[in-house]
């Protein structure tokens, strides 16, 4: 019986065949399980994870008025994906993990909510022919901007820029909606469009004041019959090498293992999903206002030359409409620019290679007369592209009366 044990054992593992990962020159990444001898019935496993120790420059307190550390340390994340090929039409992808563990979200016997493992993704999809496919689930396909679709695999600054994720909480599960999505590309255009549920709870869980401005919970507010959908479409026209819309995470730096220049467009609809009240504190009066996000950008990534060096270079617009004078944390009506440059140096691909970058941001809201800025500048140590490495940042973000800066190193595995 042992015997029979170990044998079914190892004829498990020599099924698995090592799959290509982007940007490493030493490590094939992830593991693929064959069910059938060419490997198109397969089921192929990820998974990474993302460790940062954080130095803040300004004092922080927590909820009780008590000052916290200087420095902290962060599980930023932790994955599992996988996804399996039943046959050639038919695919079905599970993302799960956790993200952001600290000392304040752990629990005694990791039963808190901040501990708590959950779903980021899981849909079915059945291919219309050979370059479009229909799907639906909790699913990442997503409107608005390459960063509103961001891989946290490959990205080139140390973590994406925040009001990119522009629904993160608002009417979604961290980026992620519940419904159908029709994805593919004509020729050199490449599309994903969406029809969503909207979430029923919200990080916004404000109450409309009267006379006051829009909050964003209009289905929860409203009821679902009002604001229970969201529309959402990307659409980027790929002029030089043509990147994969196999899985929809865009990826943040090829490290000049493609040369890429595209320019997108994109949207998200929320029709009267901001509120507000029109009455009075004694016989209030809500009203729904439509939730509109619109922007464009455009992604360049290219070798230089033939010692291994890359530029990768990236900018968005965005205007976004949260409802009148609507602002919430990070997010608000009005408009931002976002940029960040990256040069990796010349180098031996087997080896670390460093790439330095930069980044800016300028975010304008129409509820306060100043603008949030924020600019970091760190670097990308790669000991086998984005599969092992480390990234030095320094982010300053200036909004009023803060002025913080915040110093972090992370180190990131990705099998």
């Amino acid at each position: 019986m042992k015997k029979q044990t170990f044998l079914l054992i190892g004829l498990f593992f020599m099924s698995f065949q090592f799959m290509v990962a982007q940007g490493s020159p030493d490590y094939s990444g992830g593991l693929k399980f064959k069910f059938n001898e060419d490997g198109s019935k397969y089921l192929r496993l990820i998974s990474w994870a993302q460790v940062q120790a954080n130095y803040n420059t300004d004092a922080t307190f927590d909820g009780n008025g008590n000052e916290n550390s200087k420095l902290n340390f962060n599980l930023r994340r932790a994955r599992v994906l996988m996804f399996a090929q039943i046959n050639k039409d038919f695919l079905i992808l599970t993302h799960f993990g956790v993200n952001s563990l600290t000392s304040t979200t752990l629990s005694p016997t990791g039963k808190g909510d901040g501990s708590q493992l959950f779903f980021h993704d899981v849909w079915a999809q059945y291919n219309l022919g050979e370059n479009h496919t229909i799907g639906g689930g909790l699913h990442y396909f997503n409107g608005i901007s390459r960063l509103n679709n961001q891989s946290t695999l490959n990205m080139m600054t140390l973590d994406n820029n925040r009001q990119s994720w522009a629904t993160i909480g608002l009417s979604d599960q961290f980026a992620r909606h519940l419904g159908v999505f029709l994805k593919g590309k004509f020729d050199k255009l490449q599309y994903r469009v969406a029809i969503n549920d909207a979430a029923a709870s919200t990080l916004d869980s404000r109450t409309a004041i009267a006379g006051g401005d829009a909050v964003y919970n209009g289905r929860a507010s409203l009821g679902s019959g009002d604001a229970g959908k969201t529309y959402a479409g990307y659409f980027d026209y790929h002029f030089l090498d043509q990147e994969s819309n196999f899985l929809p995470y865009k990826v943040g730096s090829y490290l000049g293992g493609k040369k890429v220049f595209n320019i997108g467009a994109g949207f998200f609809l929320h029709p009267k999903g901001a509120v507000i009240d029109n009455g009075t504190a004694l016989t209030p009066n809500l009203v729904g206002e439509d939730v509109s996000i619109f922007a464009i950008d455009a992604f360049y990534d290219t070798p230089i030359g033939e010692g291994g060096s890359a530029l990768t270079a990236y900018a968005v617009f965005q205007s976004s409409d949260y409802g009148k004078n609507y602002l919430f944390s990070a997010y608000g009506t009005g408009s931002m620019f976002y940029s960040h440059v990256g040069y990796v140096f010349n180098g031996d691909k087997t080896k670390t290679r460093y790439q330095p970058y930069v980044s800016y941001g300028s975010h304008s809201y129409d509820a306060v007369n100043d603008n949030r800025s924020t600019f970091g500048l760190g670097v990308n140590a790669y000991m086998s592209g984005h599969n092992s490495k480390l990234t030095l940042e320094y982010k300053n973000q200036q909004f009023g009366a803060l002025d913080s800066g915040v110093l972090s190193l992370q180190a990131m595995i990705y099998l």
